[in-house]
């Protein structure tokens, strides 16, 4: 049985190579919302294919798929959620990511993996203009839109952590805002706070919606522009970086936060939220592995190493705290 267990197979490589097959599962299960209709009480192929407007056959071959690769539950004829299927699929969860396969499947980020050869080849993206940093670029607004109720938690542990007492007077820059909500939640919890957003124009505007939304639009401004020819201004107490810095190489990361550095207040703190792998550069693997989409859509952009980041600013403006967020970790 052991020299039969250390035999060679090529279940990996058939795995591998059928992997869009996964993609492709989930993608459509979400687009039929399966998993909210499951939780809605619909359990088996007949009920669930009623309810997701489906052909019976087509609905319980893709349910038992969904069962193998570990989304679903079966019981004789009946399927069920898992725990993180019902957390995270169910529509009507507050943590649903279904979401968010509007900017990761987004065309502009699979087409880079479709030149991956080339980008091996050239060491960064072989989109041309600049891949995804080209400016105006229309996949941030899918990101804006798509992942911004990924990073509520998030934010709101940053804000937290950074402003615990919620009553100081704060001006704060959010560098590549996006969705807005990281500096949007530290206006929320603290009356004092002044939040001055900097993203491209077009990503802006989903930026002022958020914050008119939390009410909090007269405390709102904005920048708009690339953050390494805008004018900040000065006099920030806080400035935040968050998932950011990878997009770029140590060089251009150094002159970025010199510049940031200048515009902070004395006792300003500059805060990243970044994927920091371990020092292997392979663990933990849904962290590390994210160098292969930097590798892919970006000329150079690459994971951030926690020593990297203590050397960016001449006067260690970043410094480095142990507090990891939706596994991301975060350093001030």
């Amino acid at each position: 049985m052991t020299a039969h267990a250390q035999q060679p197979t090529p279940e990996l490589f058939f795995e591998t190579v059928a992997s869009y097959q996964r993609t492709e599962a989930l993608k459509a299960a979400i687009e039929l919302d399966l998993f909210t209709g499951i939780s809605e009480g619909n359990h088996t192929a007949a009920q669930i294919a009623s309810r997701c407007t489906a052909s019976e056959r087509g609905t319980r071959i893709l349910c038992d798929y969904l069962t193998m690769i570990g989304l679903l539950t079966k019981h004789g004829q009946t399927y069920g959620l898992t725990q993180d299927s019902g957390m995270f699929l169910d529509r009507r969860s507050p943590a649903y990511l279904g979401s968010a396969i509007d900017f990761l499947l987004a065309d502009n980020l699979v087409d880079a993996f479709k030149h991956l050869t080339d980008a091996v080849r050239k060491g960064g993206t072989a989109i041309p203009d600049e891949g995804s940093l080209a400016p105006e670029h229309p996949m941030w607004i899918k990101f804006a839109e798509a992942m911004g109720g990924m990073m509520r938690p998030a934010a709101a542990g940053i804000a937290q952590l950074i402003d615990p007492e919620a009553n100081s007077k704060l001006k704060i820059l959010d560098i590549a805002a996006s969705h807005g909500l990281f500096g949007i939640a530290f206006a929320t919890r603290n009356p004092h706070a002044e939040i001055v957003a900097l993203d491209w124009a077009n990503v802006l505007e989903l930026s002022k919606k958020n914050a008119q939304a939390s009410g909090v639009a007269d405390r709102h401004s904005t920048i708009a522009g690339s953050a390494f020819d805008v004018d900040y201004g000065t006099g920030y107490d806080v400035v935040l970086l968050t998932n950011f810095l990878h997009h770029f190489d140590k060089p251009t990361n150094e002159k970025l936060l010199r510049k940031v550095h200048a515009a902070l207040s004395e006792g300003g703190r500059a805060v990243t939220l970044e994927f920091v792998p371990n020092s292997d550069r392979i663990s933990p693997p849904g962290i590390a592995g994210f160098s292969l989409t930097m590798l892919a859509s970006t000329p150079s952009g690459t994971r951030i190493r926690s020593k990297s980041l203590m050397r960016c600013s001449r006067t260690r403006v970043l410094r480095r705290a142990k507090v990891t967020r939706s596994r991301h970790r975060l350093s001030r």
